[in-house]
C-alpha cells in the first residue's frame, strides 16, 4: 500500500500557443491550480509522508515565476516585443507553453529538488527535509474549470 499526500498551489499565468491554429494564439490567461502529488509506502518519524511546509520551500518560489507572467514559445515573433515591455515573461525553449509543458516543468524541477537532498528553511530558520523513500508520483495542472493536464510515473 502508499500514501499520497497532495499540495495545491495557485497562480494567475498567461500563455501564447504559436502553433495553434486558433484562438489560443494570441494573448490569454488562465486561473492555474498546480497539484502537486508525493508518494510514500512509509510514513516519517511524524507519521508523515512530508511536511506539507517542505513541498511549499521546495517548490513555491519555482511555481511563483509563473504568476501574473506569460508563458511564451522562444520561437514566437512576438517574444522581443514582449520582453521590452514586460520582465514577467518566461520563455519556453523551441517550445509552445502548453498546460501539458508546464506541468513537465514543475515535475522536472521538484524531481530535482528531491534528488538533491536539501534542507530547506524557513523564515523562523526552522529545517525541512524530504524523508527517505518519498516519490514525486505527479503534476496536475488546471487550466479552467473543465481542463486539466498531468505530467507523472
Amino acid at each position: 500500500m502508499t500514501y499520497r499526500v497532495c499540495k495545491s498551489f495557485h497562480v494567475e499565468s498567461g500563455h501564447m500557443l504559436s502553433k495553434h491554429p486558433g484562438l489560443c494564439r494570441f494573448p490569454h490567461g488562465h486561473s492555474r491550480r498546480i497539484d502537486v502529488v508525493l508518494a510514500s509506502p512509509l510514513l516519517d518519524q511524524n507519521e508523515m509522508v512530508c511536511d506539507f511546509k517542505t513541498l511549499k520551500l521546495a517548490v513555491s518560489a519555482f511555481i511563483g515565476r509563473f504568476d501574473h507572467a506569460m508563458a511564451v514559445n522562444s520561437n514566437d515573433p512576438l517574444l522581443p516585443q514582449l520582453k521590452s515591455v514586460d520582465e514577467r515573461v518566461v520563455v519556453f525553449e523551441s517550445a509552445d507553453p502548453t498546460t501539458e509543458l508546464l506541468a513537465k516543468y514543475i515535475f522536472d524541477h521538484l524531481s530535482a529538488e528531491l534528488a538533491a537532498g536539501k534542507t530547506y528553511t524557513d523564515d523562523r530558520g526552522d529545517g525541512y527535509r524530504f524523508p527517505p523513500g518519498v516519490k514525486l508520483e505527479r503534476v496536475r495542472v488546471t487550466e479552467t474549470s473543465t481542463s486539466w493536464a498531468e505530467y507523472g510515473l
